[in-house]
């Protein structure tokens, strides 16, 4: 997002003991999925970041117009859980390479982001998305935005939770189950028993 001033500004309450970082990796219900099965993480709130209204719709989000992200809001046990880990998590369950789309959901809300509490997590972003440019592991270029937490707005409560309450629809099976068999594959060891 550019000009970040302008932007309508939320406050962020952190609880004593945890972390937060805000991603954006497509479609919510997705990443809420994925986070919400690591050790470590105490919750995952599906929502809207860093857009142009205030108190943003999902109907309005869904026109592209609002420059909302769709995002999850992570709190974190960070004695249990690094947000390096989490952001390793992160890279390996969506596309960072593409910009404004992940799979068959298209338009700027569905961009890939990082959106940072402090320049500590910015660093360790950027570090690793550095990382991983030279490693080559994606054959493109990371397009990944990585910018302050400007405003998070939680999605409406049928957002909230939504594999684990409609696991057997159709695009919970197609679309999200696979990665969190991804990710039962792959960090079986950070998931919760």
């Amino acid at each position: 997002m550019t000009n970040e001033n302008k932007l309508p500004q939320t406050t962020v309450s952190i609880p004593e003991g945890l972390d937060l970082i805000t991603l954006g990796a497509g479609c919510f219900w997705c990443t809420e999925a994925v986070f919400q099965r690591l050790d470590g993480v105490k919750k995952v709130v599906s929502g809207y970041s860093n857009g142009l209204v205030e108190n943003p719709t999902y109907k309005e989000i869904c026109t592209g117009t609002t420059g909302h992200a769709e995002v999850v809001q992570v709190y974190f046990d960070s004695k249990k859980i690094s947000l390096h880990k989490l952001l390793e998590v992160f890279f390996a369950t969506h596309d960072p390479t593409t910009l404004n789309k992940q799979g068959a959901d298209i338009g700027p809300q569905y961009r890939s982001g990082i959106y940072f509490v402090n320049d500590k997590q910015r660093q360790i972003a950027t570090d690793l998305i550095n990382q991983l440019n030279e490693s080559g592991v994606f054959g493109k270029k990371i397009v990944t935005e990585v910018a302050p937490l400007i405003s998070f707005y939680p999605a409406e409560n049928y957002h909230q939770d939504y594999y684990n309450l409609n696991g057997h629809q159709p695009y919970c099976q197609f679309v999200i189950k696979p990665k969190v068999n991804k990710l039962e594959k792959f960090f079986k060891e950070e998931m919760k028993s």
